[in-house]
């Protein structure tokens, strides 16, 4: 569907069309403008990735008489698409790029905002939670202290529902330890507020600790976790954020086991040719993609395996958008947000607010920074299930499939949710939710290889 034959198109012909307006394009009916709109940021995409800037601007001129944040769901991807290849264009510009951002303001509350809308109107997260949970009880029978770290610890309703489980244990409930870890003291002492009420209400011994920290400097050893305890950890949406380059890069070792990482990634002459271009930090993607990797997520999983956890429970998006060129990117995210986007307008009206703010705050933010982020900049590096379990198994952990309860408990969470188009499909032991046929997220518990 995305896919583009290299040849010039009618449509970015000639630099004297721009500004002429496109009657033509108004007259397209929707399937004729969705996919007319799909070639023109392919187009775009290939003339910003071979600094054809002047051809590049022609075509962002005529998605912009297509594209609408308040249209169906292909013109208010384009927008979002659209607005993020213009920003990577500009960066060639710092002067211009940095005016234009000086008062640019971010508030840490609207991004706390944002996501908790996601968790009201997305089935995916409660889902992940609710397997997470069922997968921490599992594990932790017949554990007298048990001691939970959330590395994204901003939704008390998933620990509160551990909190009742575990109140309603045979052999009664563990002495809980959780800590926190998030970069807002606000979300972090809120979480604490809440933990703190649910488990007085059920008679639990309860400790919060919190750690205000980005993940990425999260030193391991302030997780304090004592002898005795039984540990697990918890990471939603996290991990993929490690995989960008900290200027540290080694080479890879043979693995024992199979794993490839032998395979140098090479860019491809014909790509070349039609405009293709390596990022800046090709060199440095992915462990399984190359023979020098950055050693941040390696480093990471290998201070988390010292910890010996009982089980670590990990969802990630499950698709592949750390490859390193540009196209390779593009055409891969925009079957992805495509997804979400057409979930969310079979969840709510195009006029609703919470939805536009979801679009743009969240899913806006992440496919500008797929797309016009490079190096470590590029924090949205989102790649498949098959990568993370090579990656795990690298660093000493092993799958450790879900139970039929687990499953069992997602889809029936799954059935009181009216997105008819929300699949769920067990792979290997974990689940994958999808919407349609369409992967997007993932969730997978590993264990501690003896």
């Amino acid at each position: 569907m995305f896919q583009d034959d290299g040849s010039s198109s009618s449509v970015t012909s000639t630099p004297a069309q721009s500004g002429m307006g496109y009657p033509w394009l108004k007259e397209l009916k929707s399937e004729e403008r969705g996919l007319c709109l799909i070639h023109l940021l392919l187009t775009c995409a290939k003339h910003v990735a071979s600094a054809n800037f002047e051809h590049a601007n022609i075509a962002l001129d005529q998605i912009s008489h297509l594209a609408s944040p308040q249209g169906d769901t292909m013109q208010r991807i384009a927008s979002y698409f659209a607005q993020a290849l213009a920003n990577r264009m500009l960066k060639t510009w710092p002067g211009i790029y940095k005016a234009l951002h000086s008062t640019k303001v971010s508030f840490a509350s609207d991004n706390t905002l944002v996501r908790k809308m996601f968790f009201d109107y997305f089935p995916y997260l409660k889902i992940a939670f609710v397997i997470t949970n069922q997968a921490i009880i599992e594990a932790m029978e017949g554990e007298k202290m048990v001691h939970v770290v959330d590395l994204n610890a901003a939704e008390p309703t998933q620990w509160c529902a551990l909190v009742r489980d575990l109140s309603a244990r045979p052999e009664g409930p563990p002495h809980l330890r959780i800590t926190g870890v998030h970069q807002q003291k606000e979300v972090l002492d809120q979480m604490a507020r809440v933990l703190t009420e649910e488990a007085e209400k059920l008679d639990i011994p309860f400790q919060f600790n919190p750690i205000v920290s980005k993940l990425e400097n999260l030193d391991v050893e302030k997780l304090n976790v004592k002898t005795g305890e039984a540990l697990a950890i918890s990471s939603v949406l996290q991990f993929h954020s490690l995989l960008a380059p900290d200027g540290e890069v080694v080479k890879s070792n043979s693995n024992s086991k199979g794993v490839n990482l032998h395979r140098v990634f090479h860019v491809n002459q014909k790509d070349l040719v039609n405009g293709y271009s390596p990022s800046q930090d090709t060199a440095s993607s992915s462990p399984l993609s190359g023979t020098i990797t950055s050693t941040k997520i390696e480093g990471f999983l290998n201070a988390l395996r010292g910890l010996s956890p009982k089980v670590m429970v990990i969802a990630e998006q499950d698709s592949d958008h750390n490859k390193p060129s540009l196209m390779e990117r593009l055409s891969e995210s925009l079957y992805f947000y495509a997804a979400l986007f057409d979930c969310l307008e079979s969840s709510l009206p195009r006029t609703s607010m919470e939805r536009l703010k979801v679009e743009k705050m969240l899913f806006g933010e992440e496919i500008k920074n797929i797309i016009s982020c490079e190096g470590g900049e590029r924090k949205e590096r989102h790649e498949k299930l098959d990568k993370w379990a090579q990656r795990l198994d690298l660093a000493g952990f092993w799958c450790a499939p879900l139970s039929y309860y687990a499953l069992l408990q997602s889809r029936r969470l799954l059935q009181g949710y009216s997105c008819d188009g929300c699949r769920l499909k067990e792979e290997n032991g974990c689940v994958v939710m999808c919407w349609q046929d369409r992967p997007l997220f993932s969730v997978s518990a590993w264990k501690c290889q003896r």
